[in-house]
């Protein structure tokens, strides 16, 4: 007998309370996407691909994507 199917966590879930508003969801997208710039200008290739990638992550995650249910 198997155990029940537990739902996957998410390390970004735009269904937690915290990113009901919709300019949270953006300030945390966009904000690793800053600091991959500034990493950028400031030399730091490696640092800027990390932050950048995360960012992406969290862009696709919190704005493309979005909730699932309907917020109101």
């Amino acid at each position: 007998m198997t155990p029940p199917e537990r739902p996957r966590a998410r390390l970004v879930d735009a269904d937690h309370p915290f990113f009901a508003r919709a300019w949270v969801r953006w300030a945390a997208a966009l904000a690793p996407l800053a600091w991959a710039a500034l990493e950028l200008w400031w030399g730091n290739p490696g640092w800027a691909a990390i932050f950048g990638g995360l960012g992406a992550w969290a862009f696709w995650a919190l704005i493309v994507r979005g909730p699932s249910r309907p917020r109101g």
